[in-house]
């Protein structure tokens, strides 16, 4: 089985424009939720093909303002360390997003 990802280059520009205003209209709050939509930009846009070539599409379920409570953590976990623990964040998003992804 392999991965096969389909990003366009004009999906991507749009994408990162997007939140590019969203912090910038924000003052940088924005910038905690950018991991949830990054990582399900890239996984809904992913597919799992086995050996005989068949696809199936794999579908990430989360909601960044469901994780509000864990969003408000980081952000205070991410000033007390000066910015930091924004890096672990980022990981620990993408962690709970894989855990909440389905194949169809």
């Amino acid at each position: 089985m392999r991965l096969k990802a389909d990003i366009g280059i004009f999906d991507i520009l749009g994408h990162l424009i997007i939140w590019l205003i969203l912090v910038v209209i924000t003052l940088g709050i924005a910038i905690f939720f950018v991991p949830y939509s990054f990582s399900k930009f890239i996984i809904n846009r992913t597919m799992l093909v086995d050996h005989n070539g068949v696809e199936r599409t794999m579908r990430c379920n989360i909601d960044m303002f469901s994780n509000i409570g864990h969003i408000i953590l980081w952000i205070i976990i991410s000033i007390l360390t000066f910015g930091i623990g924004y890096i672990f964040y980022f990981y620990r998003v993408w962690n709970y997003a894989l855990n909440n992804t389905t194949v169809e």
